[in-house]
């Protein structure tokens, strides 16, 4: 039977109490990745870049520059050890507060559970806060305040009202829940406990996924490495019009969109190679022998493009495993050195795809057979009947049915068709074949960490992306219209 999670009586207000706890440990949360608000830097010596999650993990990341500071006895070690402490206890505080908004949403004996959670967080919380305060407090004494710049953390203040409107919303409506009779059991309505299991998922997508596209205003600035962003760097769309106006940036740019585009159109045209492995690696009845395949297969996925780049090294470079059978059997005229096939640059569009393929199609092939394995047995059985052999069942039951998926994959690799990746070229590219290996990502890596040029690379992404997002609804589109089915 299902429990209400609200009695009648108060059931709006401790809702909004709820609710106000919920956002305020959000706040918290994502306040401890953001390095302008960490309410431990006390000191201009203190990174800017470090927010409060690294500095509650890691004391070297409070001390990388206080060396000198230490030597000289300008600041004592003890105030930032007492500085980290506060960090760790704060971080825990904010954790506790966290698992509690996660537990408002169940019945009442979880919101008491929960509350009872969230109170021992706003101890904590304040406990790490006043540390942190005395912290800035004892580097005001120092005998030295020129060479160490004390600063009163601006996210002090941010954090304390935070914390402050938690305690008091989580603690009233504790009180609240606890004057209402409780349930036997904890419970939570499947919905919240599906929502708490994809939230850490959630936060992971928007921190890899949606943040760094905060680096994107980067491409407005006359920035170079270690400088900072101020209104005198500000060019506006200057990097932009530097891609059409110099003919040396726009014939690499298109230099590289060829290469791009030819060897993700190679990967297009051989897309469908993972779904017939999987379709025939099905067909084997010896069961040893297809895990095996498929184990042996799938392996190469788990090598980094390094390790691939060491074992086509012992096979194709000069002294590698071709060149000294040659020489064994008399190929080779003695004295004589032999090729090296990874310099030269012919074919080499076709030996990456190879290479990939060989690295990916067992790892790509798991989807398929998982689809395979959902095919309906009676199809087959149906097939069977009216006299349909072995390629026939394939061709007309395994194919129709792993089809959608396959469209599916084949729409997303058209999205990102600008999107080869940089290892696989970055450990294959040399001299004599990077003017036909280098792609897009590789580009854009050579632009800004190699020559340093750090807002043209990043226009390049930017566009990059937006193209990537344009192609997606294009070829949604059209998938629609063809099929009638859609992804997006």
């Amino acid at each position: 039977m299902k429990e209400k999670t609200d009695a009648p009586s108060g059931g709006v207000v401790n809702g909004l109490l709820h609710i106000l706890q919920r956002v305020s440990a959000i706040l918290l949360v994502v306040l401890i990745f953001l390095p302008g608000v960490n309410p431990g830097r006390i000191t201009e010596l203190i990174n800017k870049n470090v927010s409060l999650f690294p500095a509650a993990i890691s004391y070297d990341s409070l001390t990388a520059e206080m060396g000198r500071a230490f030597t000289k006895f300008w600041v004592a070690e003890s105030t930032i050890k007492f500085l980290f402490a506060g960090s760790i206890v704060l971080l825990i505080g904010i954790l506790c507060a966290a698992a509690a908004g996660c537990m408002s949403v169940g019945n009442n004996r979880l919101k008491r559970l929960g509350g009872l959670i969230g109170i021992g967080g706003s101890v904590l919380m304040i406990i790490g806060l006043v540390i942190i305060y005395m912290s800035y407090a004892d580097i005001r004494q120092t005998p030295n305040p020129d060479r160490v710049n004390p600063m009163f953390p601006s996210g002090l203040t941010v954090y304390a009202i935070l914390v402050g409107i938690f305690t008091l919303s989580n603690a009233v409506a504790t009180v609240m829940v606890m004057m209402r009779p409780m349930e036997n059991r904890f419970w939570m309505e499947s919905k919240y406990k599906l929502f708490l299991m994809f939230l850490p998922f959630a936060a992971l997508c928007f921190v890899f996924a949606y943040l760094p596209l905060w680096g994107w205003r980067y491409a407005f600035f006359d920035y170079t490495a270690g400088g900072s962003l101020t209104a005198d760097k500000f060019v506006g769309f200057k990097w932009f019009t530097s891609l059409f106006q110099s003919e040396a940036t726009r014939n690499d740019v298109l230099r590289v969109l060829r290469n791009t585009l030819v060897m993700s159109g190679l990967g297009i045209l051989t897309s469908w190679l993972p779904m017939a492995f999987a379709i025939f690696l099905c067909e084997i009845k010896n069961v040893k022998l297809r895990r095996f395949i498929q184990t042996f297969t799938t392996i190469p996925n788990f090598i980094s493009w390094v390790m691939v780049y060491a074992i086509a090294f012992a096979i194709f470079s000069t002294d590698g495993f071709i060149n000294t059978i040659a020489s064994a059997i008399g190929m080779l005229p003695e004295g004589t050195a032999g090729t090296n096939y990874l310099l030269s640059s012919d074919g080499i569009w076709v030996k990456m795809l190879l290479w990939g393929i060989w690295k990916g199609i067992g790892w790509s092939a798991i989807i398929y057979i998982a689809g395979v394995s959902g095919i309906d047995q009676q199809l087959y059985e149906a097939a069977t009947v009216d006299g349909a052999g072995r390629f026939q069942r394939m061709w007309h039951v395994t194919v129709p049915g792993l089809l959608p998926t396959y469209f599916v994959m084949l729409l997303m690799s058209i999205a990102n068709i600008l999107s080869n990746g940089m290892d696989q070229y970055l450990v294959f590219e040399n001299k004599q074949n990077t003017s036909v290996i280098e792609v897009l990502d590789l580009y854009v890596y050579h632009l800004g960490i190699g020559n340093g040029n750090i807002p043209l690379s990043t226009v390049i992404g930017m566009v990059k992306s937006i193209v990537s997002v344009i192609l997606l609804f294009v070829a949604n589109r059209v998938s629609k219209s063809v099929r009638g089915e859609s992804i997006v």
